[in-house]
């Protein structure tokens, strides 16, 4: 196990290195307006832009390493894009935005706020959609089953941004309600004002993931019951809790803990939209905003953060199949 999980990390610095270059080079061949040009204004003057662009670094050579067709055939340059941006991740400091604002210091604030709308929503998911996904395959064909299906084809078929608005019109226009959109408000300082921002965006965000990992935890469990040990256990006398429980769960959870991995990492997408709706102050509309205002080393810091996350989810989605399935060894 040891050996594996090394290795994986060590394939992950690999993946992560290949994610910052393309994230590089997809933000500078975007279309859009200079940043100089974003920050001066249409009508700014060109010594006023060309001196801006060499405040910013723009006029620096995006690699370190150039390739050139004439002898020696390759030029290293001591300032360049990629490496003052690589700089600034090693050291900690994580760069600065256009405005001189620190990232390290943005991100420290706003990435707590994004971590709980994750927990809470990833919470909601389990807990709605593997015990209704259970209910759905042992009441096959029940009324309990037909509605459970239904409910997360409804779920699947409803865009998270047209649910999100109706959670804050409907409750607003019907009972003069409507969850706190000012300020994050601290879980430690007002547990009760802090669930009431965070659970509606947390549901929102819940409904489609918990839609699907009902679906599969459902055709999950249809496939295990079919088992030649699932019908040995109940030969033996043992009660359905039990057989359900102890046999069938274990082994059927392991396709949903595959899919609910890759959800969690989707999450931060949806997270950019909700966060927007419900003015929650997190890592998805700071993203948003400096791909609008191109604000290469924020997108770039989070997007490679995103990354990061991504991989350690992989990584322990696949640790997890050892303890769901004692059968499977690690090479």
């Amino acid at each position: 196990m040891r050996r594996y999980i090394i290795r994986r990390l060590l394939q992950s610095v690999l993946i992560l290195f290949v994610l910052s270059l393309i994230v590089f080079i997809l933000l500078r061949i975007a279309p859009g307006a200079n940043p100089a040009l974003i920050i001066c204004g249409i009508n700014c003057p060109k010594d006023r832009l060309e001196a801006l662009e060499e405040q910013l670094g723009l006029n620096d050579p995006y690699f370190p390493v150039s390739v050139t067709s004439d002898p020696p055939f390759v030029e290293f340059a001591t300032d360049s894009q990629y490496g003052s941006w690589a700089t600034s991740l090693f050291s900690g400091s994580l760069g600065k935005d256009w405005n001189g604002n620190s990232v390290g210091a943005e991100l420290q604030r706003r990435l707590p706020v994004t971590l709980e709308l994750l927990v809470i929503t990833t919470i909601m998911t389990v807990t709605i959609g593997v015990p209704f996904g259970i209910i759905s395959a042992v009441g096959r064909n029940s009324p309990a089953d037909y509605t459970a299906r239904f409910s997360s084809v409804l779920a699947l078929a409803i865009p998270n941004f047209w649910l999100g608005t109706l959670v804050l019109l409907v409750p607003q226009d019907q009972w003069g309600y409507a969850p706190p959109i000012t300020h994050a408000v601290s879980f430690f300082d007002s547990p009760w004002d802090n669930l009431r921002q965070f659970v509606p965006p947390a549901a929102v965000l819940a409904a489609v993931s918990a839609a699907s990992i009902m679906r599969l935890t459902r055709s999950s469990m249809l496939e295990v019951m079919r088992q030649d040990y699932i019908r040995t256990a109940r030969s033996k006398g043992l009660r359905e809790q039990v057989v359900i429980g102890r046999h069938a769960l274990k082994n059927s959870l392991i396709p949903v803990t595959t899919v609910l991995g890759l959800q969690v990492a989707g999450l931060f997408g949806g997270a950019i939209i909700v966060e927007s709706i419900f003015n929650l102050p997190g890592v998805g509309v700071y993203e948003l905003g400096s791909l609008i205002r191109k604000q290469y080393q924020v997108a770039q810091t989070l997007t490679l953060y995103i990354g990061v996350i991504v991989v350690l989810l992989n990584l322990t989605v696949d640790v997890a199949y050892a303890w769901l399935d004692p059968r499977i060894r690690y090479s």
